[in-house]
């Protein structure tokens, strides 16, 4: 199990992983290389009190307001968005272990500074026996799943009566689980993203979650059910955790452009400093404006997010649908910043060494997750503006 000695509090978390920063840039090629986060650092985020951030504070864990959690997550992401991108999954997957039965919870949450990951893709099979399910098949995308010590598996149950299926979380121990070396790819290659199999995994019928009642806002815990924090919608939250992982990447490597103006000349012009060219004045300005709009983008529905916690009102289709929109143009702003940035940065930005290509990758990985893209999440805000069904209950 993870270490458990992170305070019981948020208060002073920014400060406590920016200075991590330097470790997680330190790893960063190294994490590549692996295709998994360094141990070291899962180490340090997890003592930082990162993986506690949605753990119920019952059992020592923080409610971080999602302001907070962006916060974070950003900056963990600027440091290296393979890192960022496991951490956002394991802080949320704790989100949704705590909307399990409260049993289910007790066994999740013995250390409060557990590592949960979790995949959506529903490649499994569950079928029902006395007491539970027995849970059979391989899901891929299993981010972090390697420094997990629990992993939220999506399962379709078959209900045998002709009606749909049912899809269904499933808790399972990741002893219980094997791993495929099989994340090999170009952008967020650290995350550590294999597939995990479970072959014929006994699941007690306490540590599942049905999908299709908890988009409609019902789940089993009782110890929870009452507490507006748990009460915010999953799928917008995933909206607020990644664009921390679209905003970190993106402003680190702005402030590295910055860096570099000054340190190299544009080769074959007269240009002996980057910096004194007017299309790298334009280049700069424009990269700089689109992170500004992915900032206000972020800060509008992220205080919304959180309101909506204060004031206990629920959220329309439309706003469901805009938030949705929102995180994906998101994604989009800081991607176009970053190819700016990085056609800008010469030939030399190519070094693997270089963080801007890592964030050039990153970018392009993110806005390719089927949740986050932006071409999918403009049409169904557009479906929904025009007085359309939205065409999904994923909102």
């Amino acid at each position: 199990m993870a270490g458990s000695s992170a305070p019981n509090s948020d208060a002073g978390l920014l400060e406590r992983v920016r200075k991590l920063q330097p470790l997680i840039r330190a790893h960063a090629v190294g994490t590549e290389q692996r295709r998994r986060v360094a141990g070291e650092v899962v180490a340090a985020l997890t003592d930082a009190g990162v993986h506690r951030m949605n753990v119920p504070r019952r059992y020592g864990g923080h409610q971080s307001s999602v302001r907070t959690q962006v916060d974070v997550l950003s900056e963990v992401s600027a440091a290296c968005g393979s890192t960022g991108f496991t951490a956002l999954i394991q802080a949320g997957c704790a989100f949704i272990a705590a909307l399990f039965p409260d049993e289910a919870q007790d066994e999740i949450f013995a250390d409060p500074g557990v590592r949960v990951s979790g995949t959506l893709v529903p490649k499994a099979k569950a079928r029902p026996v006395d007491g539970g399910y027995v849970v059979d098949g391989t899901s891929p995308f299993a981010t972090g799943c390697q420094d997990s010590d629990w992993h939220l598996l999506t399962a379709v149950a078959d209900t045998g009566d002709g009606r749909p299926p049912r899809l269904l979380w499933t808790a399972v121990p990741m002893s219980d689980l094997d791993v495929l070396d099989d994340w090999h790819v170009s952008g967020l290659a650290g995350s550590g993203s294999n597939s995990v199999v479970a072959r014929d995994v006994l699941v007690p019928a306490h540590r599942v979650l049905e999908l299709g009642p908890l988009l409609g806002g019902s789940f089993p815990s009782r110890r929870n059910s009452a507490d507006p924090f748990y009460g915010m919608p999953v799928l917008l939250l995933f909206c607020a955790w990644t664009a921390a992982g679209a905003l970190g990447p993106a402003r680190a490597a702005l402030a590295e452009f910055g860096e570099r103006v000054h340190q190299r000349g544009i080769t074959y012009t007269f240009y002996e400093r980057q910096r004194d060219a007017p299309v790298t004045h334009l280049q700069f300005a424009e990269a700089a404006m689109k992170i500004s709009c992915a900032e206000l983008l972020t800060d509008d529905y992220v205080s919304l997010i959180d309101a909506r916690v204060a004031d206990g009102n629920s959220y329309t289709t439309e706003e469901r649908a805009r938030i949705r929109a929102q995180s994906g143009y998101v994604a989009r702003l800081c991607k176009e910043a970053v190819d700016l940035i990085g056609s800008a940065s010469g030939a030399s930005s190519l070094r693997l060494e270089v963080p801007v290509q890592r964030a050039v990758r990153d970018l392009n990985a993110l806005n390719l997750h089927s949740f986050v893209n932006p071409a999918a999440n403009l049409e169904l805000y557009g479906r929904v503006l025009s007085g359309l069904d939205a065409g999904t209950p994923f909102l």
